[in-house]
């Protein structure tokens, strides 16, 4: 990933850390707003969402604070604990790739999704979909924490999470799972949520296929193996009776096709790399030829 870090080299100072923090902040105010628009009937969230007709109406400060509104609103102890998972894992994130790769994580989420949506806006309206028009209300901050799960999940698949504090689970599996669950979402719903859905985690796909080493499965990379391999495998013999041994005995002549629980070694202080079974390895006499 030259590229991060060039930007890194260049815009590593600027990074916030902790940024983990300050995103689950913003969950908190977007969680009082809610209640407040429960108990005064004023709709504080609608001026929060990011609703591209309004932005192009010069609204333009919801690019933004679409971000301040939480991924549920439907209860407050759930959304607590789900908050206090993702900031333990965005923050051992953080200390696995470091503040600034960690910042471009996140929003580099945000700016594909704000841009992704603005930009969808405009071809669904323009095919007259009456769907576009209803964008803002698709857009939450779900998919943006669920990319942290799944970048997690890619650099620790083995770790165990207790699911509902009991059940012990590797979060491999958990995120197999909500990919699945994602996958069920993006076929079910419409235009807009598949949208959202491809933008929100259009970040953790640069990420996944971004770290993949596509050398190991190039046909230069294959022949080069199986020339190792072929240059590296121990030499077939044929016996009297026509049939082919890998291993032979130097001292009793006896090979793997005598008895397949032997075991053959080479000996470092033979000259011409002779090799013995287990019986005789320790008790021949040692070949020099000079």
């Amino acid at each position: 990933m030259n590229y991060l870090n060039k930007l890194e080299r260049k815009f590593g100072r600027y990074a916030i850390p902790n940024l983990s923090k300050w995103l689950i902040f913003g969950y908190a105010i977007g969680y009082m707003f809610y209640y407040m628009e429960l108990f005064t009937k004023l709709p504080i969230l609608e001026f929060l969402m990011l609703d591209p007709a309004k932005v192009m109406h010069g609204q333009i400060w919801r690019l933004v604070t679409w971000v301040l509104m939480p991924p549920s609103y439907s209860n407050i102890f759930f959304y607590i604990i789900m908050m206090l998972l993702y900031y333990q894992l965005g923050t051992a994130l953080e200390r696995t790739w470091g503040t600034f790769r960690y910042n471009a994580y996140i929003f580099g989420g945000i700016l594909f999704t704000a841009v992704g949506v603005m930009v969808a806006f405009f071809v669904l309206r323009a095919f007259g979909v009456a769907e576009a028009y209803m964008m803002g209300y698709a857009v939450s901050t779900y998919y943006i924490n669920l990319s942290i799960f799944l970048a997690f999940a890619l650099c620790y698949p083995d770790m165990q999470l207790m699911l509902y504090f009991i059940i012990p689970v590797k979060i491999k599996w958990l995120a197999i799972l909500y990919a699945v669950l994602v996958g069920v979402s993006f076929l079910q719903t419409g235009w807009t949520g598949r949208i959202v859905i491809v933008m929100s985690l259009m970040n953790f796909l640069v990420f996944f296929f971004s770290t993949r080493d596509y050398r190991r499965v190039s046909p230069s990379e294959i022949k080069r193996k199986r020339d190792f391999r072929a240059q590296t495998a121990p030499p077939k013999m044929r016996r009297g009776d026509g049939t082919l041994y890998k291993h032979k005995c130097a001292v009793c002549g006896r090979t793997d096709l005598d008895d397949p629980s032997l075991e053959f070694r080479f000996c470092s202080k033979c000259d011409g790399g002779l090799e013995y079974c287990q019986d005789h390895l320790f008790t021949h006499e040692h070949v020099k030829r000079s």
